[in-house]
């Protein structure tokens, strides 16, 4: 019998992408390029968001 992976959700923000590296433009003395890695804020680097509270119905 086959197995199901868990179905989480992906981040709308990033879609999944959470850690983008941006180049500055300059290089390095050995001639590489100098970057920064930049995470989603959102997920905070996960590429998944949590799952959102169950909303309950109150009242009649």
């Amino acid at each position: 019998m086959p197995q199901h992976a868990q179905n989480t959700p992906v981040c709308r923000d990033c879609d999944g992408f959470a850690t983008a590296a941006i180049t500055t433009g300059t290089r390095h003395a050995d001639g590489t390029r100098a970057t920064l890695r930049v995470t989603c804020p959102t997920c905070k680097g996960t590429g998944h968001t949590t799952p959102a509270p169950a909303l309950t119905r109150a009242g009649r």
